[in-house]
């Protein structure tokens, strides 16, 4: 009886193991804070800054989960159609749990939602989530590196370098049909059918892969435009710091692994961001940046929340 019972709870403890992780690393990093700063000193920075701009950075957060939710609808219009509510819900719990789950364990809830939702196999599923990473990446890659271009000498050969490596996910897709027609034969047969469901993944035609991209960068321009300015309004400087911790922030939660609730690394790549862009490294900037990188990811963490919240209220006509 007493190893039924052992056994049945290191069962639960396996398959909750992700979300396990997840509640002892807030809970160490709450503590951590408390410890650091202190959370009543963090409250007081919000109340400092207003409650207008908090709900109007939150509501613009909000803003780009419907853009990005419109991506994935253009990006299966026939699975999709007619359904944008229910696609609003599923990529909003893809994001809670992409942002709650250690090491990217949260991406595999996209291609298992799409297919229960939408009927989209997994691996169609999982080439498009790839894709829309790769492009994710890309946009805050090349916004990053528009700060070291303005640094060097010969600006006008870096900004080539730069337009070429702007358009160079334009260029890989044109190149599609040559880089399928030799994968194609060197696949065995027998993965036929899995391969033409990872093509069927990806943008049929030059249209729907320049929408795809147009609105990755539409989504992270304005994301990290707001993130920029409520880092600036707590107090970082120059602006241009406060845009290259809004740029570190995001960057660390698209890169292939990341804290449980992006605890620690978040902040963490803010500091360095703003401090690559600009930022002094004093102790008391230090302690600022410290406090306001700590605040700017509570307000993402609140906004795909709420986020969720809404796209569950949102429920579609029946």
């Amino acid at each position: 009886m007493n190893s039924d019972r052992q056994c049945r709870r290191q069962s639960w403890l396996v398959r909750n193991r992700m979300g396990l992780i997840s509640v002892a690393a807030v809970a160490v990093y709450a503590v951590f804070v408390e410890w650091i700063w202190g959370w009543l000193t963090l409250m007081r920075q919000w109340t400092e800054v207003g409650a207008m701009p908090i709900l109007s950075a939150l509501a613009l957060l909000i803003a780009t989960y419907f853009v990005r939710c419109y991506r994935i609808y253009d990006y299966f219009p026939e699975q999709t159609r007619g359904r944008f509510l229910t696609l609003l819900r599923v990529t909003q719990t893809h994001n809670l749990l992409n942002i709650m789950l250690p090491f990217r364990a949260g991406e595999t809830s996209f291609p298992l939602l799409m297919r229960t939702e939408f009927g989209v196999p997994l691996l169609r599923g999982t080439s498009a989530l790839l894709v829309m990473r790769l492009l994710d990446l890309h946009a805050l890659v090349i916004v990053a590196a528009i700060g070291l271009v303005l640094g060097r000498s010969q600006q006008a050969a870096w900004w080539l370098l730069w337009l070429l490596a702007f358009f160079s996910p334009l260029a890989f897709f044109l190149l599609k049909a040559r880089v399928l027609a030799v994968a194609r034969r060197l696949t065995p047969g027998r993965f036929g059918p899995y391969f033409a469901e990872i093509e069927a993944g990806l943008p049929e035609h030059v249209s729907a892969f320049l929408r795809a991209w147009a609105m990755t960068i539409l989504n992270w321009a304005v994301k990290v435009a707001i993130l920029a300015w409520v880092l600036a309004i707590m107090g970082v400087a120059p602006f241009a710091a406060s845009f290259g911790g809004a740029l570190g922030g995001e960057l660390s939660s698209v890169l292939p692994v990341h804290a449980p609730a992006g605890v620690g690394t978040y902040a963490a790549a803010i500091v360095a961001g703003a401090m690559s862009f600009g930022a002094a490294g004093d102790p008391a900037t230090l302690g600022m940046l410290g406090r306001a990188s700590v605040n700017a990811h509570l307000l993402v963490i609140v906004s795909a929340v709420a986020g969720t919240l809404l796209s569950l209220a949102l429920k579609p006509k029946a």
